[in-house]
């Protein structure tokens, strides 16, 4: 069961972390595009989408070009920080949260747009500052739909195999996630440990979708409202 556990937990670490950082920079991100208006604008935002349509492997192939200690800001890491990403645990976060990235960002931004500005300006004129208006008033309209997109972008950074295997490799115990060790085991002929892997990835990326589906369709009630 060693086999089995490992895994799912290394995975759910890296799911959560990958999570945890998108929440930061997706809705960081989002409100950004959704409140401003700028040449290239548009440009942006579809570089920023490119990761839900590029390959996986392309993306760790990236990946393992920028934070390789050969290049110039993976030797700045190491040699400042001491920090080498390539083929750890840490590398299969930076992979999962580039790969989950558009799934926070485009519904974070969507959720914003949906946030009428009158509700902003009236906070304004009740004297609240920006960060006050932006965590009582903003967020508070556009959270269904925040969350939503962390839910989907968790479900598919636990899911995530090309980019990681790329950056971190398959080291069983430090690098080999759920998607990784269902590849592994199927290779070594492993089919009762493949057929177990499966049945639980499978389990909790249905149990995300559903709660995604569901905060979706909250979402779009309260707005009829």
């Amino acid at each position: 069961m060693e086999g089995v556990w490992v895994p799912l937990l290394l995975s759910l670490k890296v799911a959560g972390w990958a999570t945890a950082i998108n929440l930061v920079l997706g809705v960081a991100t989002g409100y950004f595009l959704a409140r401003t208006s700028f040449p290239g604008r548009n440009l942006l935002d579809s570089l920023l989408t490119l990761p839900m349509v590029m390959p996986p492997t392309v993306l760790g192939y990236y990946l393992l070009v920028l934070t390789g200690r050969n290049s110039a800001l993976g030797g700045w890491l190491y040699d400042s920080f001491g920090i080498n990403l390539i083929f750890t645990w840490q590398g299969a976060v930076l992979a999962s949260t580039v790969v989950a990235f558009p799934l926070v960002f485009k519904p974070a931004r969507a959720a914003f747009e949906e946030v009428n500005p009158q509700y902003e300006q009236a906070a304004r004129i009740l004297g609240l500052t920006e960060l006050a208006i932006f965590f009582r008033v903003t967020l508070q309209l556009a959270w269904r739909g925040i969350l939503a997109g962390l839910l989907l972008a968790f479900a598919r950074a636990l899911g995530e195999f090309g980019a990681t295997l790329m950056i971190a490799g398959s080291i069983p115990g430090r690098t080999q996630t759920l998607s990784i060790a269902v590849y592994e085991a199927v290779q070594a002929g492993r089919d009762s440990t493949a057929n177990l892997l499966v049945i639980i990835t499978s389990l909790v990326c249905i149990s995300v979708l559903l709660s995604a589906s569901w905060l979706s369709r909250r979402q779009s009630s309260s707005r009829q409202r």
